[in-house]
This record gives structure tokens, C-alpha cells and sequence, in this order.
């Protein structure tokens, strides 16, 4: 079927992105830049001329004044919830705030209705004292894999690898920052229940469901640099939804360096007791979880390995994005989705500055996605949007991540991402969790038993 082209307004111009703030930050890498005029991340440490965004003063490491949560048995309670929206865009206003919306998040305001709530915006990241520190230590240290940016780094631990990227080579910094997306700060280990549901043809439906465990052995607070042997995650996955289903298992290694360690993925099928290990669980490799609507390199706003593209850093930008959405974790799913888009009464919208990176596909790779524009968090490394284009140049997705704020981790951490196909109108949220049983649980963040991502231990417990 041939694809439509979408009547749109202009999109962010890469003109306007080549802004001073380039300019400032394409000075060379000086670590004592971390504790003066950027964050310990690498973020810009002051506010914006407008007061629009204000200067980060330490992130959110203590509850408010007035609120009680006990993290051992209570999810993350919304600590904003008394504030009322700044203003509100939609259709009717959306041309004055164009220069702060990708293409993709003007598409579906202009052709499916969605409107933005848009909140005073709180820079809430933080990381403990050990995570600054390897970030500060990363610099100088951490090193683009020599056969190319899009293969992986080296040098790397315990922090964002690039936290001042190199802007003097846009190519560079483009891998740079999206090597410090994949490495962001989520904490050392978590546990929690996830829940994935699709909205197609305007039903709701759950594709899957159960329980995730990771470990971030990148992110061992008792490790070094020496001691890493280059796979930063390891996950394992229960299955106990839908019924048909149900017992199935994958685990996951995802290294910093796919070029030389590749990714591995197991699964164990329900009911067939036996493993095997999946031959590309990736790219553009539809996903099952979200019944095909994305592809597995589309969660997260990108997962996986960088290496079918060519990465340009073109600018830094302010713009509006789904920010401290702890109030969406907390509702239940049903209410959560509309028929095209997550309810705006429970997405909080914040304008934040991002890093601008033009991904293409490198000469003889291939991808449904031909480019894609994504656009990066200063402050805690995550592709909080990416649209993506088509090999005929039609704009074919929007991904979106929302994040929740842990003062008890701490850490402002990706929660949830939801992938939208603009062409057929079906979204996906991808790992919620939401708040329904069983996904309304607290979160763990105790360290996992490494057997439990060995896939000859899976093997040995399989069900027949």
C-alpha cells in the first residue's frame, strides 16, 4: 500500500538548531566543567534566559515536605499533584508553540486531537555521589570503538560514557550521546511487574504481561572499569500473560561494545521446556510483545545496537516532552489509553532542553525506519521523543518515553514507551508498568542472583 504524506507544519528547523548553546558546549572535554557550569550528567547547570527552565540545583534526592512514602510497599506517589497545568496545547494554539514540538507530536495534535498539559518544569535528576564520580572519570577516558562510533565504546564504567560529546565532530557526538542513552542511570538492579497493551482498530488490548529482573553490571557500585566485562545489562523476562502464553522466559545481555560482544538473547517457549537462543531479537524485527505495531529497536524512543546507522549531532533545542509522569504509573491502564493517544489528563508535559541527533541509514544497511530524528534529555540521558521517516520520506512513527521520579534510588528513570504508527493510527505502550494489579507494585532495587540469567539455568527449571 502505497503511503500517504502528511499535511503538516513545519517541523523543527535544523537551521534554528546550529543555537550558541552549540557553540558552548564544542569547547574541549574538561571534567571540572562538571562541578561548575554543566551538571555532574553533563547538562547545562543554569536556567534558560526566559526562566521557562530553571537552573538544577541537585534534583530530587528527598521526598517534599508533607509527603510520606514507604518505597518498600508503595509505588512512587505523584509529588506534584496539587499543580495545575501552565497552559494547555492543542490544535487551536499548537502554531505558537511550534518551534517546541517534533513533527511526529504535531502530526498527532493536528490529525488525532491529542492535546499537551504542560507543567511547571522540575529537573528532578540525580544519581548517587559514586555515579558523578565515574561520569567525571569517564571523560578523557571513554573512547569511540575504532572501527566506528555506531559499533560501540570502550573506557567507559559506571557512568554516561560522554557527558561533554565532542559537538566539533558532529558524528562523534551524535554516537557519543546516543552511547550515553543507552547507558543511562536507572540504578544498579530493579525488579518490578510490567503490563504491554496495544490500541488497535480503537481496542484495547493486553499482548503481554509479567515480571522483569536486571541486573546492570555497568552500574555495579562494587566494580571498576577493570573489572567490567562489557555486557552493561542483563535481564530476565516472565511471561504470565496472556494465558496462551504464560511460563514463558528470555534473558538478555546487551553490551557497550556489540561490535566485539554481541548481544545474546535465550527464550524459553511455555510448555516446550527447551531454549534456544534467538537468532535477531532486534532492529526492525517487529515486536510480538506489542502485536507488531513496533519494532524491538523502537522501545525506549531506541533500543539496541547503533551500528545500521550514521549518528549526527545538529543541535541542542528546548522542547516540550512527557516529564515526571509518576501520576501516569499510578493509573490504572483502561484509563490511561485513549483511542489514539495515552490520556492527556495524566500525561504531565515539562519543557526541557534535549540533544537534536539525525540518525541515517549507513550505505548498504537497511531499516523500515530510513531516518529518524531523536531528541535527548540534557539532563538525564533519554530519548524522551524520535520520529521516524520512511524509505519514501513519509513520516511513519512517533515514539514517546515517559519517566518516573525515585528521591529514594535516586534517579528520574525511563518508566514506559509508547510507539505510535501515524499512518494506520494503532499505538502500543510498551512495559508499562501501570497501576493495576499486578503492575501496581513497589519497585525493587536490590541486586538480582546472577544464575538467574544463565540460560542453562532456565533450562534445567523449564516446564514440559
Amino acid at each position: 500500500m502505497k503511503r500517504r504524506k502528511f499535511g503538516l507544519l513545519a517541523g523543527v528547523s535544523l537551521g534554528a538548531l546550529a543555537t550558541g548553546s552549540r557553540k558552548a558546549l564544542a569547547s574541549s572535554a574538561d571534567a571540572a566543567q562538571l562541578s561548575s557550569t554543566l551538571t555532574p550528567f553533563g547538562a547545562e547547570r543554569a536556567g534558560n534566559a526566559a526562566g521557562t527552565i530553571p537552573a538544577w540545583t541537585g534534583g530530587m534526592t528527598t521526598n517534599p515536605p508533607g509527603i510520606e512514602w514507604n518505597p518498600a510497599t508503595d509505588m512512587a506517589p505523584d509529588f506534584w499533584a496539587d499543580e495545575q497545568p501552565l497552559y494547555i496545547v492543542d490544535a487551536s494554539n499548537m502554531a505558537q508553540y511550534q518551534p517546541q514540538l517534533t513533527e511526529g507530536v504535531q502530526f498527532l495534535i493536528q490529525n488525532r486531537g491529542m492535546s499537551l498539559k504542560v507543567y511547571p518544569t522540575h529537573r528532578t535528576a540525580a544519581a548517587p555521589q559514586w555515579v558523578y564520580d565515574n561520569i567525571a572519570a569517564n571523560v578523557g577516558r571513554a573512547q569511540l570503538d575504532p572501527a566506528g562510533g555506531r559499533f560501540g565504546f570502550i573506557g567507559g564504567y559506571g557512568g554516561a560514557p560522554f557527558p561533554i560529546p565532542d559537538t566539533s565532530d558532529p558524528y562523534a557526538a551524535g554516537a557519543q550521546i546516543m552511547w550515553n542513552h543507552a547507558t543511562r542511570w536507572a540504578g544498579s538492579a530493579w525488579t518490578y511487574n510490567f503490563a504491554v497493551w496495544v490500541m488497535q482498530g480503537g481496542q484495547l488490548v493486553q499482548t503481554s504481561g509479567g515480571t522483569d529482573k536486571y541486573n546492570w553490571p555497568y552500574y555495579d557500585p562494587n566494580g571498576s572499569l577493570e573489572t567490567y566485562k562489557g555486557y552493561q545489562i542483563e535481564s530476565w523476562t516472565y511471561i504470565s500473560a496472556p494465558a496462551t502464553s504464560v511460563g514463558g522466559e528470555v534473558i538478555e545481555r546487551q553490551a557497550t561494545d556489540p561490535y566485539s560482544t554481541p548481544n545474546l538473547t535465550w527464550e524459553l517457549l511455555n510448555g516446550q521446556g527447551r531454549v534456544r537462543k534467538m537468532p535477531e531479537f532486534a532492529y526492525d524485527v517487529p515486536s510480538g510483545y506489542t502485536g507488531g505495531i513496533a519494532n524491538v529497536d523502537e522501545y525506549y524512543g531506541f533500543a539496541g545496537a547503533l551500528d545500521r546507522y550514521d549518528w549526527k549531532y545538529v543541535g541542542k533545542i528546548e522542547l516540550l516532552i512527557p516529564y515526571n509522569n509518576n501520576k501516569l504509573r499510578r493509573t490504572p491502564a483502561a484509563i490511561a489509553h485513549g483511542t489514539h493517544f495515552l490520556n492527556p489528563d495524566v500525561m504531565r508535559w515539562e519543557l526541557h532542553r534535549v540533544w537534536v541527533v539525525e540518525a541515517t541509514l549507513h550505505p548498504g544497511e537497511r531499516n523500515t525506519l530510513a531516518r529518524r530524528r531523536l531528541y535527548v534529555d540534557e539532563d538525564n540521558w533519554t530519548v524522551a521523543i524520535s520520529d521516524g521517516w520512511d524509505g519514501h520520506n513519509n513520516l511513519y512513527k512517533c515514539n514517546m518515553t515517559t519517566n518516573v521520579v525515585f528521591p529514594n534510588l535516586p534517579g528520574t528513570v525511563l518508566l514506559n514507551s509508547h510507539s505510535h504508527n501515524l499512518q494506520t493510527g494503532d499505538y502500543c505502550s510498551i512495559l508499562g508498568p501501570w497501576g493495576d494489579p499486578p503492575s501496581n507494585q513497589a519497585w525493587v532495587f536490590a541486586p538480582v542472583p546472577g544464575n538467574l540469567f544463565d540460560p542453562q539455568v532456565m533450562a534445567s527449571s523449564a516446564a514440559y
